[in-house]
């Protein structure tokens, strides 16, 4: 049986397509024809009349949503993070750790290991470990005890695991680019963040396959002109992807536009950095150890650190077309096609493309999420 989706404007993002139809079949697309799709008996139809056709949003840096976290480590906390992703136009993300023991974060990738993919939510990519190696100089609301240097039976267990898929580290730390090169070998991909880190060290990190930047501006030595530091290193070099939180509150909307400016739409990710408070209301919530103080929709440790975020993927997808004054499908290549290359997912993820999975989204006018689609199934639909 084919599901056909007929009467929207088709956003692949790189082409927009009018007046066409999007084929699938068996959890893939099939085709993309012009004019409304030859249906047989038996097919789906999906009218999109109006709407917007879009790959499914990713999200490579996400901790929890709807007060559930990933270091919750319980199947209950993944599904129902899942859901709350898949209302807001995700289909694909990375749940996220923090700095914590070896233990708990053991714990923490073993449950996305044996969890099974929720049947009505977000399908998860593996983890994304942000920490334990991180520079306490540059912590940001990770937890100054659980800091520590690069532990080679610690993370090779990890990477064991088969689901590890990004780690967020400071290159700078002792044995860093020895676990940089470590884990190029076994596929897993590096990131810098929450790191004090010179030019020279991000140089001889990208050089050893480090490609991202976490949360840039955020957790980062920043810029100056006779020290381009962590931040200009960021923005320089050509291999890095930039990660970025695009609520206005981590970065200005101003510095949200020169990111961009400087990297290009190719090698800028949209991220959320999302914690448990996401979807619910202001009061006192936990992340990790720390208890955090959600007002107006931010959240900060009683020190006035900000710590994550209450964004949404599709908010930030809205929040940089404002900022930068970009297209809906320009501002959409950040937060699919971009964080798939990324994750060595390009052609499968993050593109409406005969072969790709079928994770497709529709959207209103306004950018608003419409219907969310993982794998050809449809998994949250607005009322």
């Amino acid at each position: 049986m084919r599901t056909i989706i007929r009467g929207g404007t088709i956003i692949t993002p790189h082409q927009t397509l009018e007046h066409h139809a999007l084929i699938i079949e068996a959890g893939r697309i099939t085709a993309i024809v012009p004019g409304p799709g030859d249906a047989q008996p038996g097919d789906t139809i999906i009218p999109a009349d109006g709407l917007s056709v879009a790959p499914g949003l990713i999200d490579v840096h996400v901790h929890g949503a709807d007060g559930y976290d990933t270091m919750d480590a319980t199947p209950e906390a993944i599904h129902a993070m899942a859901r709350y992703f898949a209302a807001h136009g995700v289909t694909a993300y990375l749940p996220t750790t923090m700095a914590a023991s070896s233990a708990d974060t053991t714990a923490a990738v073993e449950n996305v290991r044996v969890c099974p993919q929720p049947a009505d939510g977000a399908a998860h990519l593996g983890v994304h470990l942000e920490g334990p190696y991180l520079s306490i100089k540059h912590k940001g609301a990770q937890p100054p005890d659980h800091l520590r240097p690069p532990d080679p039976a610690e993370y090779n267990a990890w990477f064991a695991s088969g689901v590890a898929r990004l780690m967020t580290l400071a290159p700078e730390l002792d044995g860093a680019m020895e676990l940089i090169e470590t884990g190029v070998r076994q596929g897993i991909e590096f990131s810098l963040g929450h790191s004090g880190a010179d030019i020279d060290c991000v140089t001889a990190a990208a050089d050893r396959g480090l490609r991202q930047a976490t949360h840039a501006f955020n957790g980062m030595q920043g810029l100056h002109h006779r020290d381009p530091g962590t931040l200009g290193a960021v923005l320089v070099d050509d291999r890095i992807y930039a990660q970025i939180i695009a609520d206005g509150v981590h970065v200005h909307p101003a510095m949200v536009k020169l990111l961009i400016r400087a990297k290009g739409l190719n090698r800028t990710i949209l991220v959320t950095d999302a914690m448990r408070a996401t979807g619910l209301t202001d009061g006192t919530y936990m992340l990790g150890d720390s208890e955090v103080i959600v007002a107006g929709g931010i959240a900060r440790l009683a020190t006035g650190s900000l710590a994550g975020s209450t964004l949404t993927l599709d908010a930030a997808v809205r929040n940089v077309m404002a900022f930068a004054g970009l297209t809906l499908p320009q501002a959409l290549q950040m937060a699919t096609a971009v964080p798939a290359e990324a994750l060595g997912l390009a052609g499968r993820k993050g593109v409406l493309a005969p072969g790709a999975d079928a994770d497709v989204i529709l959207l209103d006018g306004a950018a608003q999420v419409v219907m969310t689609m993982v794998g050809g199934k449809v998994v949250y639909r607005r009322n």
